[in-house]
């Protein structure tokens, strides 16, 4: 009984320091480059003087302009049929790679994406003069932590978390059995003081549909669920169809 005590001790103290250390390393996983630079692409400074690249997709009749914190394992180059999508529906598109993801320098972190988004938000308001109001910070997946994270500090018209989660270790645990958190959405989800809508497909398998429940339940008003019945982690939009772009329409008549 005392090994078996000593056991398991020393497994959860190993995995406390994987948790603590090497959690960022094992959380994001920058895919082979997609795109090539091409003249429509921005290069911004991050604060700490990395160079990352975006894409702004204008669109004149928009109110909105959607800034896009896209999901893990992917770029630019691989959301691009998204982007155009968002803007062929209306709205002003702006989106960009994390450090370390696509043609971007550095190394990608938790405290780096956040960087990132700064950066992002930062040339919308300051060198495309766009007013926060109409900004809507948009997340899917690890991008829902940067997007929420930047919603919580920031001025912005409103926020759209898609298949997000409740803390990135209770993706893998459900429960929480580590003193601390990584992108911990949960918390800063009570923080949000603008709009929220929450998109989730009830057939998720790689973020449970419970996180996405669990987030509306936590968040204060106003704010709107929109559950994709049989949809999984990335088809939500092919499983929706146009239903997709209404939600987003109905959302952002909301008083803003």
């Amino acid at each position: 009984m005392k090994t078996m005590i000593i056991y398991i001790i020393s497994a959860y103290i190993m995995l406390l320091v994987v948790a603590y250390f090497f959690s960022d390393y094992l959380t994001f996983f920058p895919p082979r480059m997609r795109y090539q630079n091409r003249a429509d692409f921005l290069k911004l400074t991050t604060a700490d003087g990395e160079t990352i690249f975006a894409l702004y997709l204008p669109n004149k009749k928009a109110k909105y302009t959607i800034l896009v914190s896209h999901g893990n394992a992917e770029d630019l180059g691989m959301v691009l049929p998204f982007l155009r999508a968002m803007h062929d529906h209306g709205f002003s598109v702006f989106s960009y790679d994390y450090h370390g993801y696509g043609l971007s320098s550095g190394n990608p972190t938790e405290n780096n994406a956040y960087l990132d988004v700064n950066a992002a938000y930062a040339y919308l308001t300051k060198n495309l003069h766009i007013a926060p109001e109409n900004i809507v910070s948009y997340g899917h997946s690890l991008g829902g932590a940067v997007a929420l994270d930047l919603a919580v500090r920031e001025p912005v018209g409103g926020v759209i978390l898609q298949g997000a989660f409740v803390t990135a270790f209770r993706v893998v645990t459900r429960i929480p059995i580590i003193p601390f958190e990584k992108y911990n959405n949960l918390k800063k989800i009570t923080q949000l003081k603008c709009p929220l809508l929450i998109i989730h497909g009830t057939a998720d398998g790689i973020i449970s549909f419970w996180h996405g429940q669990k987030l509306y339940a936590t968040a204060h008003e106003p704010k709107q669920f929109y559950q994709v019945e049989n949809a999984g982690h990335n088809d939500v939009l092919m499983v929706a169809e146009e239903k997709y772009w209404k939600a987003f329409n109905d959302f952002l008549r909301v008083d803003l």
